[in-house]
């Protein structure tokens, strides 16, 4: 571990292993995880990582919504509707992070 990050840290040890351990699919893995950050109420940067790996899993955005349509009736509209805003935020971060990954790249 290095000694900056205790708290990121934490966090990657806390998820080593838990997929294998789910005995789902890597798909269906993220969205599970996904349907319990939009429970959780969870901020767009949690859903920042998990929606790129869900990518990197083969997860369209058709099924991400279907995920919160299935939970809507047990979270709640408010939720359901909070989980979206996160989810397009997080998406407009990613887009900002590309852009300035450009811009650097094109800096050098």
């Amino acid at each position: 571990m290095t000694d900056g990050t205790p708290v990121r840290d934490t966090l990657v040890q806390m998820n080593e292993g838990t997929l294998e351990r789910s005995g789902l699919g890597p798909g269906t893995f993220m969205l599970a995880r996904i349907a319990a950050l939009a429970a959780a109420g969870a901020p767009p940067v949690s859903y920042l990582v998990n929606l790129e790996v869900a990518s990197e899993s083969g997860v369209s955005p058709e099924q991400v919504q279907g995920v919160l349509i299935a939970i809507a009736p047990v979270v709640g509209g408010a939720a359901t509707a909070a989980a979206a805003v996160s989810i397009t935020r997080a998406l407009g971060m990613a887009i900002e992070l590309g852009e300035l990954a450009e811009e650097d790249a094109g800096a050098s």
